[in-house]
């Protein structure tokens, strides 16, 4: 689903993630275990941050949606089609 979207995720820890405005702008939809809540504009449609399953104590943010300082960013790739082995193997790297 993140390849389709073209979604470049960056995850912060919820302290350091600030919801500035139009959150009645946002829709939120959930599935599986409903853990991941996926925030998108109901206007457009883009898929702006989200709190993920891997990281429920956080957000991703799509980097795309960022106006300014996207530049500092290194972009790793990550397999979401085989997501669970994935996970794995970035929690273990850390």
């Amino acid at each position: 689903m993140c390849t389709k979207k073209g979604i470049l995720h960056h995850v912060v820890d919820a302290e350091a993630f600030e919801w500035v405005q139009g959150q009645a702008d946002l829709l939120t939809y959930s599935f599986g275990s409903h853990t991941a809540k996926h925030h998108f504009c109901r206007h457009c449609g883009v898929h702006a941050f989200y709190v993920p399953r891997s990281h429920p104590e956080g957000f991703s943010v799509n980097v795309r949606c960022l106006d300014e300082g996207f530049e500092r960013f290194t972009i790793q790739p990550f397999d979401g089609q085989n997501w669970e082995a994935n996970i794995e193997a970035l929690r273990s790297s850390r």
